[in-house]
This record gives C-alpha cells, structure tokens and sequence, in this order.
C-alpha cells in the first residue's frame, strides 16, 4: 500500500511540474522550428525502473505445508539507452530504444515451516532490452508536444547464467522475456536539443518461470511473468 502511494505521489508531482511548464512555455520563442522536417533523429536515454513479478501459485503449493507463503518482490534499477527514431508521417513516429538495465534485483520472501522462519531469495538481474514502438504525437504547442507510445520488448538478461542465480536452493528464472509496452510522454523543445520525460509500462506475456519439481522453493510457482514501470528522461537531437 506505501508503495503504490510512493508511486501515485510522484505521478501527482511529475504532472504538476509538467503543467506550470507548459503555462510559461506558450510565451517563449519557438526553439527548432524545422525539426518536424527531419526524416530521421538521435538521441540517448536515463531511466529509473520499478519492476515486480507477477506470480501464480502451482497446486503443490497448496497441498504441501513445508512453505505457508511466499511474496515476490524487486528493487528499483537504472537504465542507458540510445534512441533512434524514424519519421512516418505527420503524427506517426517508429522508434528504437535499446537499453541496458543495471539493478532492479528480483527477489522472493518465504514464510518456511520446520522450524519456522522467514528466508529471502535474491534473484540478481542485468538485462539487455529492445524495445520496438509506435509513436502518436499530438500538434506542436509552441516548444511542447505530447504524444502516446505502444509496442513491445524482448529482454535478455544477462545474470541468467551466474552462480548466485544457479544456487541450488534457488528460483529458476529463464534468459528471455517478451513484453508489450505502452506510455505517455512529453517533449519540451529546447534551442539546441529536445527534452523529453516519459512514463511507460511494461507487461510480460512470456513464462519466465524455468521450474524445477526438484527445488522445493521453485515446485511453488506455476507461472512468473514480469511487469515494469519506467520513468525515463530521453535527450533528442
């Protein structure tokens, strides 16, 4: 419940702070005007993610009372990008994101019987993603414009194949993950570059889950899939 508090705080801030720029952005000289001109543009991405896991439980779980509950979880990671966007036509924008995702460890909480306890696995992540997206963007507004993205993902990642995922007494999670990906965004055009946060949100179709009926703290879990918001700040050409 905090968390989703956090979360609908900063939203309220960020949508706050987007307004009182607006309103003094209507006045301004019109920075760039050709840029919608371009067929082609660059640039690079910072982003900070809030990723969890969306779990369902297998039918051992509840026959078997060796394990009461289980809760997964995962901390908040970073993430560099490049951007490349290509220009479809006067709305319409095809854009690709490739970034590395550093941080954002996965990890699962268990309430164990005999003798009872609390144990946490940490699942560490380091992942490659592509993102593949469309691009509608509203009319320019003086130096701002908004616009909506849709498309999808695949994720690698790279912490699949080292020794403190591969622990035997561990959750088994696979390399690749396929999501789909919508968001809203905002570009603030500068005299030399365009500004543009966004807020996204990731939903994995994939079965990350790699169970093994072997490990009692895996045969728990039917079906993991991934679930991710990011909020990124792109520096656009």
């Amino acid at each position: 419940m905090h968390h989703l508090l956090r979360k609908q705080i900063v939203v309220l801030l960020i949508a706050i702070f987007f307004t009182s720029i607006v309103s003094n952005a209507q006045y301004k000289e019109l920075n760039r005007p050709d840029h919608d001109d371009l067929p082609y543009y660059f640039g690079m991405t910072l982003a900070y993610n809030s990723s969890y896991l969306n779990a369902s439980k297998n039918s051992k779980f509840i026959a078997d009372d060796s394990i009461m509950s289980v809760q997964p979880g995962s901390s908040g990671g970073i993430a560099l990008g490049l951007l490349a966007t290509v220009k479809l036509n006067y709305c319409w924008e095809f854009r690709f994101n490739p970034q590395l995702i550093i941080g954002g460890a996965k990890y699962f909480t268990y309430d164990v019987n005999y003798p009872r306890r609390e144990e946490k696995k940490i699942l560490p992540s380091t992942i490659v993603s592509f993102p593949f997206q469309f691009k509608l963007n509203s009319d320019r507004l003086n130096n701002f414009r908004t616009y909506v993205l849709f498309g999808a993902k695949f994720d690698m990642d790279l912490a699949s194949t080292s020794s403190a995922r591969n622990a035997e007494d561990i959750v088994k999670l696979k390399k690749n993950d396929f999501a789909l990906e919508a968001g809203i965004g905002f570009n603030f055009f500068m005299p030399f570059v365009t500004l543009s946060p966004e807020l996204k949100f990731s939903y994995g179709l994939s079965n990350i889950h790699s169970r093994d009926p072997a490990l009692k703290y895996s045969n728990v879990f039917d079906r993991i899939q991934s679930r991710m918001i990011t909020l990124s700040i792109h520096l656009e050409d």
